[in-house]
């Protein structure tokens, strides 16, 4: 092995996806500069752009160069997949073949496990949905090739255990942006958006298409739309849309929301162009509430001390509402429910803010100590491999 270890770093990367950029920023802050990444990604200028030179990082284009992964594969001294929901079924509403993600990580796992014969981390991963028992097959047969595997949240660890896997082979911890901290999230640029100084509500909004229950989301859309009407009735409100995915899909989250402001005549609502996670973090910041979809965003929030109304999409997100303890501050859009709940469970957040703020803080807090000594833990694991 070369003095200077090389780690090929595999995720969802240069999709436009904000919390998967973060999360690669996330790892690689932990990891350090010392060693030379390979990182593939859909879009190499943009996430080489995103790194900004930061480490020693050769980009590899996942969809057009597979020969070159190939060949990084061969001569890797640790392969790392770093965070997000990686062991899945795709739901309908993706439109692709609903094993298409397990199958193309399989191959990579099997090809490196037993070509290039490299140690494999899984790292703070989310393991399902997997309803079918193909779907459980497959995951079992990638997780139990990882030589290391730790799970962002209790669910994924009961799914591990279900499938298979021996508690020894599966650590628990949590997602790993809970590892970091405001400032860092925030960065050093200033606000884009002046700080909260009197005047309407403002409520951060992210609404994301990629949910379980297709067949539900006209209804989803039309009772939230029903409840901040009602919540404009009782006092000034103003919406600022969030996108954490504004291209890369015919339904990002920036076209979903425009369709989404069309149905509030008369509230205000701004529009936001996000191209980092600083980005969002500071329009969060300089939120009253964020209502979101998107799991990073609630993460960031509760990092910021924002409180947070839950739009559990997927089980993911309900997973981590539970971790925050937001029993009462979340809804499931995948089943019907009514707008006067919604509203009375906002208005309950908002009346307690300043105390749900203190709360969640310490919440984020107390995962963050766990996502700093698994990530301390783990960097230690992947270095030692690598040396």
């Amino acid at each position: 092995m070369s003095d200077t270890p090389t780690i090929v770093f595999l995720g969802t990367h240069g999709q436009y996806n904000i919390g998967d950029e973060l999360l690669l920023e996330t790892f690689l802050h932990h990891l350090g500069p010392q060693p030379s990444y390979v990182v593939n990604t859909y879009d190499k200028a943009f996430t080489g752009a995103q790194l900004g030179g930061r480490y020693r990082v050769e980009l590899v284009d996942t969809a057009g160069e597979r020969v070159a992964l190939v060949r990084h594969l061969l001569r890797a001294d640790v392969v790392v997949f770093g965070g997000g929901s990686i062991i899945k079924e795709l739901y309908a509403s993706v439109g692709r073949n609903r094993y298409a993600t397990m199958l193309m990580i399989l191959a990579i796992v099997l090809f490196t496990k037993w070509i290039s014969r490299a140690p494999i981390a899984m790292l703070n991963i989310g393991v399902g949905p997997i309803e079918s028992a193909t779907g459980r097959r497959l995951a079992r047969l990638i997780l139990s090739q990882v030589d290391r595997v730790t799970v962002r949240d209790p669910g994924s660890y009961a799914l591990c255990r279900a499938i298979g896997l021996d508690g020894s082979a599966v650590l628990l911890g949590t997602d790993a942006v809970f590892s970091v901290t405001p400032d860092w999230l925030l960065g050093a640029q200033p606000p884009t958006v002046a700080p909260r100084v009197g005047g309407p509500l403002r409520i951060a909004l992210n609404l994301n298409f990629d949910i379980e229950n297709p067949d539900n989301w006209e209804h989803f859309q039309s009772e939230l739309a029903a409840a901040f009407r009602d919540l404009a009735a009782r006092r000034p409100i103003e919406l600022h849309g969030l996108p954490m995915q504004s291209r890369g899909k015919e339904r990002d989250d920036a076209t979903i929301l425009r369709a989404f402001a069309a149905r509030l005549p008369g509230v205000p609502f701004v529009e936001h162009q996000l191209g980092t996670h600083s980005d969002v973090a500071r329009l969060i910041d300089s939120c009253d509430l964020l209502v979101s979809e998107r799991l990073h965003a609630i993460v960031m929030a509760a990092l910021l001390g924002v409180p947070s109304f839950v739009l559990a999409y997927d089980v993911k997100v309900r997973e981590l509402a539970a971790m925050l303890e937001l029993d009462e501050a979340v809804v499931d859009i995948n089943t019907p429910f009514e707008a006067s709940d919604v509203v009375r469970r906002i208005e309950a957040v908002l009346d307690d803010a300043d105390g749900t703020g203190d709360r969640l803080r310490v919440r984020a807090e107390r995962l963050g100590q766990r996502a700093r000594a698994d990530l301390a833990a783990s960097s230690a694991w992947v270095l030692g491999r690598a040396s």
